[in-house]
């Protein structure tokens, strides 16, 4: 007879595993479960219930692709990834699903090390690598090729039996529980995690070397049009408009934009809740309810459009990851290194972007200019990072990025020290602008590409599925100055402006307004969705 302390079963293994992981890589769902269902009559049972569905499920994946020579390396490879995701839902709220994906795949080293803590490396180890080295130590019986078919047969049967058993037994639970409650399967881990990733894959499969689609190359700027345009777009990083005082928030985190004749539109959605959907869907034609990442990376956008005028100059700084592939056919500088950006403490500024800028311009002796200056902006967990320390306005402030160890106030202080900061940046634009009216009809358009939760129901950062993503994820800040000839040109005002401010807009506005900033005629302009338009 074996030692059964010294070498187990393939069944035994993938058994203990699949219980391992349910009971210990899933708190965040089963919390949900709870409490969606733990006041209803016989709610503990229900919970209990989904433990056995869930152990059953993970039990008969992993009994498909279990043999002598694979269940080991595919368990601990599973393990090692299923920690880390579980420390991400369990400490930030986040759902790993194919857009996720997405943004893990365009996330750049320095990015995902401000994610990396304390906590995160006991996760890893505790969860992760402890439990492999113990997979790698045991010794798996080794089985004759029909017993081990057999072996294979029955433990399928089982799980099927039971999972199928616990659906009858429990017809309308489950029946809430699938139509319902939806989103509660979104945090089971490692399942969702490989549903997302099977997606992930079918997209990118899908792409293959797909032909760039051409749009706009009827694009033209009127000959009658000789007056030349000077436009600055800002992309704001995860500035929530509800934090801007312009909008009616109670402190003053606008102090300086207040000052200036700009329009701030308090109902503005983005098209995402990540920057790698939101920025190339906001350049983009299809608008949020059309666009998807496949669409945004084999059809032209709005650079390319004014590209095809051949009136229009087209700089892009970043001080940010990147463009997500928008820029990628033009211009493009990057200021987070600090060779060029001349702005630089702990980390580099969005204001470096801005020197230099002048001589720019001044070498375009010909035709129009646009201008994309990409924020870090707010960009978290650490917020505390993203101002120089004299915005340190509002005090205590959060200074780690495990937020979940702060309170609420000293989250939101350094939050809001970041948009105190993006103030005074958007300032500093509209008065660099100012002297080139003289040469220019010129304007600032900023637009954040995300909000970002900051505690509210026990979320944190963004990126949730649009469809369950709270306000706070979705509601964007949005700034608009423009110079007094754009306004006699499209026949309105200030005042004309403002009352459009409580308006609900979005994201898909910007590719419209944009071109009828520049007086592009193309046939997919609309101008309904152009805010300066008298439509």
């Amino acid at each position: 007879m074996r030692d059964k302390f010294s070498s187990v079963t393939q069944t035994e293994t993938i058994l203990f595993f699949s219980i391992f992981l349910v009971l210990l890589h899933n708190i965040t769902f089963f919390k949900k479960v709870i409490e969606t269902y733990v006041q209803s009559p016989n709610g503990w049972l229900y919970v209990f219930s989904v433990a056995i569905v869930l152990s059953s499920v993970i039990n008969l994946l992993f009994t498909f692709v279990r043999s002598k020579n694979t269940t080991k390396p595919i368990l601990i490879i599973v393990l090692l990834l299923s920690s880390m995701t579980g420390y991400f839902i369990d400490h930030y709220g986040i759902v790993l699903d194919e857009i996720m994906l997405i943004n893990v795949t365009k996330t750049n080293s320095a990015e995902a090390l401000e994610l990396f803590n304390f906590q995160f490396v006991m996760y890893f180890i505790l969860l992760g690598l402890l439990p492999s080295f113990i997979i790698y130590k045991i010794k798996i019986v080794d089985t004759s090729f029909k017993a081990e078919v057999l072996s294979k047969v029955k433990n399928i049967i089982a799980s099927l039996f039971i999972i199928f058993g616990m659906l009858v037994l429990s017809g309308k639970f489950y029946a809430s529980f699938f139509r319902e409650n939806k989103p509660l399967r979104y945090y089971t881990n490692p399942t969702y995690f490989f549903y997302s990733t099977g997606k992930y894959l079918s997209m990118w499969i899908k792409e293959g070397n797909t032909a760039m689609a051409h749009v706009g190359e009827d694009a033209a700027i009127s000959p009658l049009d000789v007056d030349r345009d000077l436009i600055i777009l800002v992309i704001g990083e995860t500035a929530r408009g509800d934090r801007f005082s312009l909008n009616g928030y109670s402190r003053e985190t606008n102090p300086l934009l207040k000052n200036e004749d700009v329009v701030s539109f308090s109902n503005f959605s983005s098209c995402g809740t990540s920057t790698a959907i939101s920025v190339p869907c906001m350049f983009s034609q299809f608008g949020r309810k059309n666009y998807n990442d496949k669409k945004g990376k084999i059809t032209e956008n709005l650079l390319d459009i004014l590209s095809h005028s051949k009136k229009v100059n087209i700089l892009w700084r970043d001080n940010n990851s990147d463009s997500k592939g928008v820029a990628s056919r033009m211009q493009y500088e990057d200021y987070q290194s600090r060779e060029r950006n001349t702005i630089c403490d702990v980390e580099c500024r969005d204001e470096g972007m801005l020197v230099g800028l002048q001589e720019y311009i001044d070498k375009q002796v010909d035709g129009d200019i646009l201008i994309i200056l990409h924020q870090m902006g707010n960009h978290g967990p650490a917020y505390y990072k993203r101002y120089p320390g004299e915005f340190e306005r509002f005090q205590p402030v959060c200074r780690t990025n495990q937020l979940e160890k702060c309170s609420t106030e000293e989250i939101s202080n350094a939050y809001d020290n970041a948009i105190l900061y993006t103030d005074y940046f958007l300032a500093k634009t509209i008065a660099f602008l100012k002297p080139n009216t003289k040469k220019f009809e010129t304007a600032m358009f900023y637009v954040s590409d995300h909000g970002e939760s900051l505690g509210e129901g026990g979320l944190y950062l963004h990126g949730l599925p649009y469809f369950m993503a709270p306000s706070e994820q979705k509601m964007v800040g949005a700034v608009l100055w423009v110079d007094n000839r754009i306004m006699a040109r499209n026949h309105t005002s200030y005042p004309m402006l403002m009352k459009k401010s409580s308006l609900p807009y979005s994201h898909d506005n910007i590719f419209h307004t944009i071109l009828g900033l520049f007086q592009v005629e193309t046939s997919i302009y609309n101008n309904k969705l152009d805010i300066l338009s008298e439509q």
